[in-house]
Formats: structure tokens, sequence, C-alpha cells
């Protein structure tokens, strides 16, 4: 996977360190030549530019890269207009770091439905997020087993769980569904999940259901990686 991260501070530096050592070719960006000196020997690749300028940040490979994470964090403006010019180069796949409420509202007003806030996402666990397709959250109760938030697979939808014997097929439990649902905020439409309780055999599976998973972290990566 190919991933650009803008923002070298304690944040976007630590996600840059571990999406490479996943074996993922990285580039880290930064106007400050410091900080770029200091992470040249952990990332693929580090670069001093600005990215607020338009005309800069348009010799970053955006297209050719699988995502791109804005991880300016203490400079609220800078990471608003670094957003914008990565917008507005077609990024395939653009994720952006909120501080506060206010920055958000003006995020998802751009049209951003994937922010963070590095407060309650670790680097190690968005690291892990991004390197495992479908994977949706995550959190590790020890080194071998987690719960996993998951998109449901498209051979499951409008099945129960008794129909796709789940369990058995893949040595994982289903705990419960998330469902996603439009939510009005300012005026602007957005997604908001909505537990299901607690998953019996009976339960559908629908096209836009979260799944939340428990077991083994083998088990887990085998079949999102199927």
């Amino acid at each position: 996977m190919k991933c650009i991260v803008i923002g070298m501070g304690s944040f976007g530096a630590a996600l840059a360190i571990k999406l490479t050592e996943n074996g993922n070719e990285v580039i880290g960006v930064d106007n400050s030549m410091q900080r770029v000196e200091m992470h040249k020997d952990q990332i693929s690749h580090v670069i001093c530019l600005d990215a607020t300028d338009q005309h800069a940040i348009s010799n970053l490979p955006i297209a050719d890269s699988d995502i791109v994470i804005v991880a300016i964090g203490e400079n609220q403006g800078a990471n608003i207009m670094a957003t914008a010019a990565v917008k507005n180069l077609n990024a395939k796949r653009l994720i952006t770091r909120n501080v506060n409420p206010l920055q958000e509202n003006v995020l998802l007003a751009m049209g951003l439905d994937e922010i963070i806030n590095p407060e309650v996402e670790s680097a190690d666990r968005l690291a892990k997020k991004l390197c495992l397709t479908g994977l949706v959250d995550s959190f590790e109760l020890d080194k071998d087993y987690s719960i996993v938030e998951i998109e449901t697979p498209s051979k499951y939808i409008n099945k129960t769980l008794e129909e796709i014997n789940f369990r058995k097929v893949h040595n994982l439990v289903i705990l419960t569904t998330i469902k996603k649902m439009n939510k009005s905020l300012l005026g602007i439409s957005i997604k908001k999940k909505y537990v299901n309780g607690v998953a019996t055999p009976s339960t559908t599976l629908n096209k836009e259901d979260i799944l939340v998973i428990y077991g083994h972290n083998k088990d887990i990566k085998k079949m999102l990686n199927s």
C-alpha cells in the first residue's frame, strides 16, 4: 500500500513509522527540515514541503497513493488548507485529523467522511486498521485476541448468522451488529452508528451493517485477507 502522511508531529510521525514497519511505502511530509531529518531513517521517504501550498503539494504522487492522511494538529488553519489542497487533487482516500468540534464541522462541510481524533485513536491502532481491508475499528484484548469492527462481506448480505455458520467457517464470534444511519448536523447529512444489541442466530446481515467480532488475531487477519 502507498501512503502519504502530511504532518510529522508526534502523531503523524508515529503513524508513518508504524505504516512503514508494516511493509507499506510511506511518504512523510512536513514543512520543518528538522522533523524531516529526525525521521529520515524510520520512514520510507520524507519530504520537506509546505502542504498548504497547492502548487507545492501537486508535486506529490497523490493520484498514485492509496491513502493520504493529513495529520497536522497544532495549526488548525494549516490542517484545513492542506486538506482542501489534497481534496482538489482527487485523492483516492483522504483521512484528516480533527482537534475540536468546530474543526470537525468545517471538515464535514468540505465533504470529508473519514476524520480521526488522535486523543482517542492511537497511531498503532490506526495503522492496523489501514493495513487490513474491511477493518473499521479494533480493540486488542491482549497480544493474541481482539474485538474488531468489520464491514459485512458481500457474500453474507441478506443472510442470517445461522445460515452463514460464521463461527464454524472462520473460528470467530459475531458479538453484535452496528447500523449506519443518516443524521443531520447543521444541515449536513452524516452517518451515525447505532448498536443493535446481542447478535442471535436469527440476526440478518444487511449491506451497510458493521460486524463486531471477537477472536484470535490470526483468524481475524485470515478472514479479512480472504
